[in-house]
């Protein structure tokens, strides 16, 4: 991929859940807030969480970017922690 930026393929389908659902772990009231991970059937994972971009970008780490037609989401604790035994090592 040397030199080509990577871009998310957006025909790839969501095949498989990491993780728990958030009505599972308790974080969300039913009210269609949902956070989420999901594996793709590219292998590329999605995450359904509170977009935060704009509160963060004054406060990026250096070297750190976020650049146009990306966003920075933040997901529960919980849910990266239901999520890990589904996370492959490779």
């Amino acid at each position: 991929m040397s030199g080509r930026r990577w871009e998310a393929d957006i025909s790839a389908e969501l095949t498989r859940r990491w993780g728990k659902s958030s009505h599972e772990l308790g974080n969300t009231s039913g009210d269609g807030s949902c956070p989420d991970i999901w594996e793709l059937s590219n292998g590329d994972v999605a995450m359904i969480g509170q977009d935060a971009t704009e509160e963060y970008l004054s406060r990026l780490p250096q070297g750190v970017s976020i650049d146009p037609g990306e966003r920075l989401v933040i997901v529960p604790r919980s849910t990266m922690i239901a999520a890990k035994a589904d996370i492959p090592d490779a």
